[in-house]
């Protein structure tokens, strides 16, 4: 399974962004998807997952309410929609796949892909 996420650039507070990961090489039911990032100097952090049909999601406190994560099964392709953004949203974001669990923790996730820098200027 590879991932590609793709979407990120540099935005004003306030504004907004959609963060796409596609996924290929998938053979089996789809997996649930989530969205990690990693600010400069600071641990990866986990952001938003979805679960396998998209009725279930789960989001960290400091995006609830701004960032809405959903999928497109038919495409394999996760979505990051970012809106009222932050300085401190600025990160690189990747998108991760797990074969088993919904889960905030990284080390449930299977597969991994390069990330997507997302820069919020104040």
């Amino acid at each position: 399974v590879q991932l590609q996420a793709s979407g990120g650039g540099l935005v004003q507070a306030g504004e907004t962004l959609r963060l796409s990961c596609a996924a290929s090489g998938i053979t089996r039911s789809p997996y649930i998807m989530a969205w990690f990032r990693q600010a400069p100097g600071k641990e990866r952090e986990f952001v938003a997952a979805i679960s396998r049909s998209g009725g279930r999601t789960d989001y960290a406190d400091s995006v609830k309410g701004r960032f809405t994560i959903a999928r497109d099964n038919a495409k394999n392709t996760v979505y990051l929609q970012m809106n009222s953004l932050k300085p401190e949203d600025t990160a690189v974001y990747c998108c991760a796949a797990s074969t088993e669990f919904l889960s905030r923790r990284q080390n449930e996730y299977d597969y991994w892909g390069q990330g997507t820098l997302v820069t919020v200027s104040s």
